[in-house]
């Protein structure tokens, strides 16, 4: 018997209490609600909204406003400056830095000890209990696992308090042992210079038996071509031939999936999605063979959902997990054991079952193309790229794309930039093709792009090699959980990446 058959064994129970989640999703977010509205009901928050009063999901929805970041953005920055019993009980000391996908302002998440422990690193944990549930057959225990974090840095001059990237903080303050399961070493994990970094992870692992990899497509990709550069090899399979999973989030794999199946061709590779945000662990892929991921239940989070077509309307309509239909996109609303309560996180998804609750991610509240009335979500963009990508043989390293409102011959379109790891022989050929499944994908976009009259045919500028990386680092994003935006309805984004571009050429 192999060390990780037996170690698996102590997956079971969890995986049983998962299984609840079949047919106990409802009383299990009740609970959740409970121990939420229990534990908060002395801290400034719960006494503002009269926490010790509620009973029910209506006394909560009837108690508690809808909140954007900027309507707790004061409390947090009071938490970070070391005040006590604010949103969450006690203390919090660690804060993940996000810049999400369309602004520039950083977002300062709270993540309390009760959310670094029954969100953040249970979320860990059932990822290992599932995989090992899809694949029994697995080594997973016999080498060491790549974990690709951020950099964090003192939360003003607080002792023992941080601030950075999500990644970054988990790896920080993980258990000892499992250190010992994974590479590369701490303080190469926590450089904040993601190209040195990217060299270090290279020389500290190559010649390790890595089996599992874990971070952002994007970013892992950078480490995983380093890794090829100074081996010399041509592929993964000769530097790491033990290697099984990848475990990946943060941005959809769509796009990476024929660079990942290129360098690394071993037959027994998985992919293997998580949901993991600065603000919480919602959603694993508990079936290899189904991109759809599990509503994580029992985590400390209660949630809650508004119809997207709802989103911007003055009272919209909110509904708990027992409300939704498959099908609708929503936007997700969450209260956690971080102190985010009624939180919308700016994520929509849509379900694809209710038994149990399962779902795929769809995109951002604020990262679609809207100019028109086409409403495009990332969803469309994505599926519309692997089409046009699948037709040409092309490959999509990075892309975005905005509105051009009007141009001098009184022209409006979409503008896509997308940086190639293999360019397609006829680009006009990938942007029929990619305009066309838009059109098969949203009836708005393809009611807009109708004989031209409202939306004209979309265009591609194509981007430089680096261009998306160039526009991070100028920025001091580069590396981390850091994102490029995928769409956007202003033109600032764009116009930035393609001055950027032009003065490279």
């Amino acid at each position: 018997m192999s060390i990780t058959s037996i170690i698996s064994t102590a997956f079971l129970s969890r995986r049983k209490e998962i299984g609840r989640y079949v047919h106990g999703a409802e009383d299990i977010q009740n609970e959740m609600l409970k121990y939420l509205i229990g534990r908060a009901k002395n801290t400034e928050y719960g006494r503002k909204h009269i926490f010790g009063n509620i009973k029910s999901y209506k006394d909560f929805a009837a108690n508690v406003p809808l909140n954007s970041y900027e309507d707790l953005k004061d409390e947090i920055d009071r938490m970070r400056h070391g005040e006590a019993d604010v949103l969450w009980q006690g203390t919090v000391k660690w804060f993940a830095k996000s810049s999400g996908t369309t602004n520039d302002k950083s977002k300062f998440i709270p993540v309390s000890r009760d959310g670094l422990s029954h969100i953040h690193y249970q979320g860990g944990i059932d990822t290992v209990a599932l995989y090992l549930a899809n694949n029994p057959k697995s080594n997973f225990f016999s080498g060491k696992g790549l974990i690709l974090g951020g950099s964090h840095s003192q939360n003003y001059d607080l002792p023992n308090s941080l601030v950075g990237d999500l990644s970054a903080i988990l790896i920080d303050r993980i258990n000892p042992f499992v250190n010992f399961l994974r590479v590369p070493k701490k303080q190469t994990a926590l450089l904040s210079d993601f190209e040195v970094k990217r060299e270090r992870i290279a020389l500290e692992t190559m010649n390790r038996n890595v089996v599992s990899i874990s971070g952002v497509p994007s970013w892992m990709l950078s480490v995983l071509k380093e890794v090829l550069e100074l081996s010399g090899k041509e592929s993964i399979d000769e530097v790491w031939p033990n290697l099984e999973v990848f475990f990946h989030g943060g941005v959809a794999f769509t796009p990476y999936r024929k660079q990942y199946e290129k360098i690394i061709t071993l037959p027994g590779m998985h992919y293997m999605e998580t949901y993991n945000a600065s603000e919480g662990f919602f959603g694993l892929q508990s079936d290899l063979k189904d991109p759809s991921l599990l509503l994580m239940l029992d985590y400390g989070i209660f949630y809650e959902f508004i119809p997207v077509d709802e989103f911007y309307n003055d009272n919209p309509t909110v509904v708990p997990l027992t409300g939704i239909k498959t099908g609708v996109n929503y936007a997700m609303v969450i209260s956690t054991s971080c102190g985010l309560w009624r939180y919308i996180i700016g994520d929509t998804v849509k379900f694809t079952s209710i038994n149990p609750y399962k779902f795929v991610i769809t995109g951002r509240t604020k990262s679609f193309i809207n100019a028109f009335g086409e409403e495009l979500i990332v969803d469309n963009a994505d599926k519309g790229l692997d089409f046009a990508c699948k037709q040409t043989g092309a490959q999509v390293l990075e892309y975005t794309a905005a509105p051009v409102f009007m141009d001098g011959n009184a022209k409006c379109r979409h503008q896509w930039l997308i940086e190639f790891s293999h360019e397609p022989e006829d680009i006009d050929a990938f942007a029929a093709l990619l305009d066309g499944k838009l059109q098969e994908l949203n009836s708005d976009y393809e009611a807009k792009r109708f004989k031209d009259i409202t939306l004209q045919h979309l265009e591609i500028v194509i981007a430089r090699k680096g261009l998306f990386n160039d526009w991070l680092k100028s920025r001091g994003k580069l590396g981390g959980q850091h994102k490029v935006p995928r769409l956007n309805n202003s033109r600032d984004i764009i116009e930035q990446m393609l001055r950027i571009n032009a003065r490279k050429l």
